[in-house]
């Protein structure tokens, strides 16, 4: 798979305020990763706290003086924590390009990937028709990423009927909620992270239409 599918395929822009400085993340492939908290506003006036990865060298663009508002270009990444504290599929947004940026703030997704399992419908305590959609999404190096996904009413009744192994496309926000957990320490209030689509659709239909 080339670059240019890989960001076809998974594609993140956002723009937001930075929410505290950053840390150190993890080493891969010689490189070392830090990590840092984009709040990024919606309409609603509620806002979404998002974990950035950066390589080291993009952090000179963070220490210039002006930590404040920027724009991040990447992909969305998960990862399974195995060591047993916080969130077991953990996401952040992996960006490949970093700037400062004056302009509102702005949440988009795009994802081609692959469902792999079997989408779920529930209704809100209004009544609203919610599915919970799990989209595995290739990347280079035969790897994938396990991506939480949910769609509303109409989109959402459409994608319950949707099987394993069906290809979509989508088209939304990466959002952040967060929620009471019982714990042997007693309720612990965690964060979980989604893609809230705002279109999605079947690969093949998209073709049919075209």
């Amino acid at each position: 798979m080339n670059m240019d599918m890989n960001t076809e395929n998974n594609s993140v822009l956002l723009c937001g305020t930075v929410a505290d400085a950053p840390t150190y993340s993890h080493s891969s492939r010689g490189q070392d990763f830090y990590t840092f908290p984009l709040e990024v506003m919606r309409l609603s006036g509620n806002s979404d706290l998002i974990n950035i990865i950066v390589r080291r060298e993009q952090l000179e663009l963070l220490e210039s003086g002006r930590i404040d508002r920027l724009r991040a270009a990447g992909e969305v990444r998960s990862f399974n924590n195995r060591r047993g504290d916080g969130a077991k599929l953990v996401i952040t947004v992996l960006a490949k390009e970093l700037s400062l940026c004056d302009d509102e703030d702005m949440n988009l997704v795009t994802l081609r990937g692959t469902l792999c399992k079997t989408p779920n419908l529930r209704s809100t305590p209004m009544g609203r028709d919610i599915c919970d959609m799990m989209v595995a999404v290739n990347r280079r190096y035969g790897r994938s990423d396990y991506l939480p996904c949910i769609c509303w009413g109409l989109k959402a009744r459409e994608a319950a009927e949707w099987t394993v192994g069906t290809e979509i496309v989508l088209t939304g926000r990466l959002q952040s909620r967060t929620y009471v957990k019982m714990t042997d320490e007693g309720l612990v209030e965690k964060t979980a992270f989604e893609i809230s689509a705002a279109e999605a659709a079947r690969a093949v239909d998209l073709l049919n239409v075209m």
